[in-house]
């Protein structure tokens, strides 16, 4: 039996492919999603990958993600990284393992961007390899869900 995994992915996200490039790269979100999809696959869990601007709705789908039956949560918080206490208290009380990814150092970035309120909430942030970034999140999941069985 396969574990289910949320993928969330906050605002700006969308945009992939044709926003800033020359920092976000050439993949489009639907470049990533397919990506995790085969990733996932081989480390047998299922995952519901989601994109919202919203931080509203965000908050909705991590309060809702216990109750829907989801493992753990991968978030992309985008700019609310730095800036959402409600996505954080969402995510401490979601009692899920949760892991922070960004697509860009954001520690080589302004310095505004090198705060996150997510991390707190996260076994682990991985940031700087682009849309791999996904790859090594769905990895270190599939270790921490392995290891709490």
């Amino acid at each position: 039996m396969s574990s289910k995994v949320l993928i969330l992915n906050g605002p700006n996200l969308n945009m992939l492919g044709t926003r800033e490039p020359e920092i976000y790269g050439a993949e489009t979100l639907a470049d990533i999603e397919q990506a995790c999809q085969k990733t996932a696959k081989s480390l047998d869990l299922d995952v519901d990958f989601r994109q919202s601007n919203t931080e509203g709705e965000l908050v909705d789908w991590i309060q809702q993600a216990g109750t829907e039956g989801f493992a753990g949560i991968i978030i992309n918080a985008g700019a609310y990284t730095h800036t959402s206490v409600a996505l954080l208290d969402a995510l401490l009380a979601c009692d899920l393992p949760v892991i922070e990814v960004h697509l860009s150092n954001i520690f080589q970035r302004e310095e505004f961007r090198h705060h996150s309120f997510i991390s707190k909430a996260a076994q682990g942030v991985i940031c700087g390899f682009g849309g791999n970034g996904y790859k090594l999140s769905l990895e270190g999941m599939a270790g921490l869900l392995q290891a709490s069985k």
